[in-house]
């Protein structure tokens, strides 16, 4: 009787011992040491028989639903990046793309018609050839100044920039005239071409004095100067190889110079600037007008044209 009691006694610890093993969570939470316990909680729960290195189902749910978070994340980083990148840089490389285009364009005629020409040209292209070419060296070193927040030396060359700036519509429609006559033009049959040069000092005219008056403030005061100075590359754009920029689609060039800026707005600040939504429909309605007048040559423009010669003859 004691002996069988002795038996059960020991039949019971035993028990109790496997029965407070299955409960430990320490052992239980390993799926190697204990695999019994491991399918068991999986049944327990639901689960399917995980067997291996394989995750058991929830584990992978959660961890393929963090995938787009992160790639979100990432996106949403990448994005930060580049709209800081374009806050700092964006004007200092559009003068450097100006002054790119400007010497890519009259590198094809330079050459012929400035530097080794067959017969002498006026002392008035050489005169235009250099300060335009100081207006984009100004308007380079102006952004430069800007990025280093040297704005105090930025304001004083400023004076110098605003003088400048008010002779070339003068020496810009001037040399136009002198050229024409130069080529002997006065018939009035080519003086239609005349339309280009008036329009784009006209342009010129109405971005920059715009800019002058709103210089206190920075949002409009810089992209009117980007503007005003795309509105110098038409000519540049002209002489670029036809495979390039074939007939005349030149302006079409120079309004996706100013595009640029528009899409700078839209991925820094999310909308138009107003300066843009206003002028460059101005600007691309000046284009088509100046554009009919040189092809169409009407003979209203003609005789207005023929009288300039005329006058300045």
């Amino acid at each position: 009787m004691v002996a069988e009691l002795g038996g059960f006694s020991e039949f019971f610890s035993r028990t109790s011992e496997r029965l407070q093993d299955f409960r430990s969570p320490s052992l239980a939470s390993s799926k190697q040491q204990h695999p019994l316990v491991g399918d068991y909680i999986m049944r327990e729960s639901g689960g399917a028989h995980v067997s291996g290195n394989q995750q058991p189902v929830s584990v992978r749910e959660s961890a393929a639903a963090t995938m787009p978070m992160d790639t979100l994340r990432n996106n949403d980083a990448m994005a930060g990046y580049l709209r800081k990148f374009l806050d700092r840089f964006f004007y200092l490389g559009m003068s450097l793309l100006v002054a790119a285009v400007a010497i890519f364009g009259f590198s094809h005629t330079i050459g012929a018609n400035l530097l080794h020409p067959d017969r002498p040209r006026p002392l008035i292209l050489h005169i235009h050839a250099i300060v335009f070419s100081g207006w984009v060296v100004l308007f380079i070193t102006q952004s430069a100044l800007v990025r280093a927040s040297k704005v105090t030396l930025h304001r004083r060359l400023g004076i110098f920039g605003a003088i400048l700036g008010g002779i070339l519509p003068f020496l810009g429609i001037t040399t136009a005239l002198v050229m024409q006559h130069w080529h002997g033009h006065l018939d009035g049959s080519n003086n239609a071409a005349l339309s280009l040069p008036f329009n784009d000092m006209l342009a010129f005219s109405i971005a920059f004095g715009l800019a002058i008056y709103w210089r206190r403030r920075p949002e409009f005061h810089r992209r009117l100067m980007l503007i005003a100075t795309c509105c110098l590359t038409g000519a540049a754009f002209a002489r670029f190889p036809e495979s390039m920029v074939p007939g005349n689609a030149f302006y079409a060039c120079v309004d996706l110079l100013i595009l640029l800026g528009v899409l700078r707005d839209l991925l820094v600040a999310r909308r138009v600037h107003v300066v843009y939504r206003y002028g460059l429909p101005c600007m691309i309605a000046g284009q088509v007008v100046a554009q009919y007048l040189m092809l169409a040559a009407p003979s209203p423009w003609l005789m207005i044209t023929h009288r300039i010669m005329q006058w300045t003859a």
